[in-house]
């Protein structure tokens, strides 16, 4: 799956508008992408990698009450995260990603390749769980960026 950062960073330029991220799964993939292209610092406000639990509630303040009923990796916990990165970083649009990118972790209810995608846009936030086809971290985390890239577009 391969989404084009570019179509993003001209929607978000054309209308004025700014995104923030935060990641855990992609481990800063998303925020790479969005930054390896020329002119992003036209749309692109920041991130904030939140690996660990703790980082989550004291970077972005996703509640820990939050955490303890729905887990880290979660719709709740995804747009919690977008919440905070665009507050955090006053950005109109923010993304976030929450999963098990693998290759140990996962469940029978949550298995490896389980990625939830967290939008915030200014008419409310939105979440969607995305499963990765691919069998490497390296293959779950790409089609993650790429899946939250897409899922952005429909709502710019």
């Amino acid at each position: 799956m391969n989404f084009p950062a570019e179509k993003i960073a001209k929607k978000l330029l054309e209308k004025g508008a700014t995104l923030a991220v935060a990641e855990s799964c992609t481990g800063g993939l998303l925020a790479g992408t969005l930054t390896d292209l020329p002119g992003s610092s036209g749309f692109f406000r920041g991130g904030a990698v939140t690996y660990a639990t703790e980082t989550k509630t004291e970077i972005l303040g996703v509640p820990a009450e939050l955490i303890a009923r729905f887990g880290v990796v979660s719709a709740e916990c995804a747009e919690a995260m977008a919440r905070g990165a665009a507050e955090k970083f006053r950005a109109n649009f923010a993304l976030s990603t929450t999963g098990i990118a693998g290759p140990g972790g996962g469940t029978p209810e949550t298995p490896v390749g389980t990625v939830f995608i967290g939008i915030f846009t200014p008419s409310g936030t939105f979440s969607l769980r995305f499963r990765a086809t691919g069998t490497t971290r390296d293959a779950v985390r790409r089609e993650a960026v790429a899946a939250s890239l897409s899922a952005l577009d429909a709502h710019i």
